[in-house]
């Protein structure tokens, strides 16, 4: 469970003498400093006099009940999560406790493993507001992060350059492996440029035909060719004075390639079937997730446009390279999910969390989105576990399995455990061979050749 950089501080809020004895030497023995409250009136007081880091308050109090007193400390403090607690469990107390304000609500009596999870997302909360103001710091407090989630060291990083970059009239160049967010990272650029009032168009390269792009880009006059009924304004022209991002720029091809680099010299384009010349002023961000350095060497891509795109690269880094962001990410999307769907779902089990940190996500952030969906989809309770997890997440062997893997592998010959670790790579990969390879660091082919040997293929 994530604790804060210093020892959590937490108010018991309850006129059970003996129940606050039981809390104070249980969230003791978890390393929080504790304090008490017999009342909701004294615990008003003592938020005025100290802060917490968190408050657990039970509902029916004699002198003012919890219900009051999580009225009273919102108003004064909006940003202090409070769990309430009692043993005249109802949906109606439930759901005004969350409409005042309460983070969550928990049933007496306490179900211990239920209250450290709750205790432990709430003081997550509360480290992540931290974070995210000395990051608000370190990057400037008008900073515009958009959709972007991650307090890594290296999204921390790749956020500055950001920061120092997007006032400028640089082009862009954003590298990445499919599903990072290298559009999320386009957006903030935009969002915090003197253009950001001006309009932001994306155009994904791969997904538009090469008889089509250059109509999409540069706009077409009416009769420029089958089914052009009318003049059409491309999205250079759409982005004028604003920005334009190209996702998957080394999907055009070379012909397409040398005229994007006459409008990035120019800044002038032409309609398709159009002799008139229009001046744009537009700032080009441009993604891949291709080596385009390879792809210059294999005639694929122009080397004088690479250059004119790479003026400024920035590598949005892997999630398997940003594991300490996986929490926060799962959190988000598990939010924004459950809320989608009408559910109420509070977090995940230890053993779920721990399966999405270790796993190594070869489909990034947009894989942990989708696996999340599921989860929250199949969930049966308060809690998504390992097993509401697509197959290839749900089945990373928890520590404790590898351990006796490597038992069980150690007397075994050298050709028998590259079998064993094949054949399991292969099925936690869902059969998919491509993906087995990348995980082993071998080629298809040779995969192929091993699955042969093996009586497999």
């Amino acid at each position: 469970m994530a604790k804060l950089s210093s020892p959590g501080s937490i108010l018991v809020v309850d006129d059970d003498r003996a129940h606050r004895t039981m809390l104070r030497t249980l969230l003791g023995g978890w390393g929080y400093v504790v304090q008490e409250a017999d009342d909701g009136a004294r615990a008003i007081e003592q938020v005025h006099e100290k802060s917490y880091d968190l408050i657990l308050m039970d509902v029916r109090m004699v002198e003012v009940s919890g219900l009051e007193a999580l009225s009273e400390i919102k108003s004064y403090n909006p940003a202090i999560p409070i769990i309430i607690m009692t043993a005249y469990s109802s949906v109606e107390t439930a759901v005004e406790a969350l409409k005042k304000g309460a983070y969550d609500y928990l049933s007496k009596p306490l179900d211990f493993d239920e209250l450290e999870l709750a205790i432990g997302r709430a003081m997550d909360h509360t480290r992540l507001k931290e974070e995210n103001r000395a990051l608000k710091e370190r990057l400037g407090v008008g900073f515009n992060t958009g959709d972007i989630i991650g307090h890594s060291r290296v999204m921390v990083e790749l956020l500055e350059t950001v920061a120092l970059v997007a006032p400028t009239e640089a082009t862009v160049l954003i590298t990445g492996e499919s599903g990072t967010g290298k559009e999320l990272i386009a957006s903030a650029m935009h969002l915090n440029s003197p253009r950001r009032e001006k309009p932001f168009i994306q155009l994904n390269c791969a997904a538009i035909t090469e008889t089509l792009l250059e109509s999409e880009l540069f706009g077409h006059e009416k009769g420029a060719f089958t089914g052009a009924d009318r003049r059409k304004e491309g999205r250079f022209r759409l982005a004028n004075r604003g920005s334009i991002f190209l996702d998957e720029i080394s999907e055009m091809s070379v012909a397409m390639q040398a005229k994007l680099l006459r409008v990035l010299q120019e800044k002038e384009i032409q309609r398709v079937g159009g002799e008139e010349v229009l001046r744009v002023d537009v700032r080009v961000i441009a993604a891949t997730n291709r080596d385009l350095k390879a792809e210059i060497k294999d005639g694929r891509f122009r080397e004088d446009l690479y250059y004119r795109l790479n003026v400024v690269a920035l590598a949005v880094p892997a999630l398997r390279e940003r594991r300490e962001d996986i929490p926060l990410l799962a959190q988000h999307f598990l939010d924004s999910f459950a809320e989608k769907n009408r559910k109420h779902i509070k977090g995940f089990t230890p053993q779920a969390m721990d399966r999405l940190v270790r796993y190594d996500w070869p489909g990034n952030v947009r894989e942990l989105m989708n696996a999340v969906e599921r989860g929250v989809i199949l969930c049966r309770g308060d809690y998504v576990s390992e097993m509401d997890f697509p197959l290839s997440v749900s089945d990373v062997p928890a520590p404790e399995q590898e351990a006796v893997r490597e038992e069980l592998l150690a007397d075994l010959p050298l050709e028998e455990v590259e079998k064993v670790t094949i054949l399991q790579t292969l099925e936690s990969a869902g059969g998919n061979k491509s993906e087995t390879a990348r995980r082993l660091g071998i080629t298809r082919r040779t995969l192929h050749k091993k699955l042969k040997k093996y009586g497999v293929m």
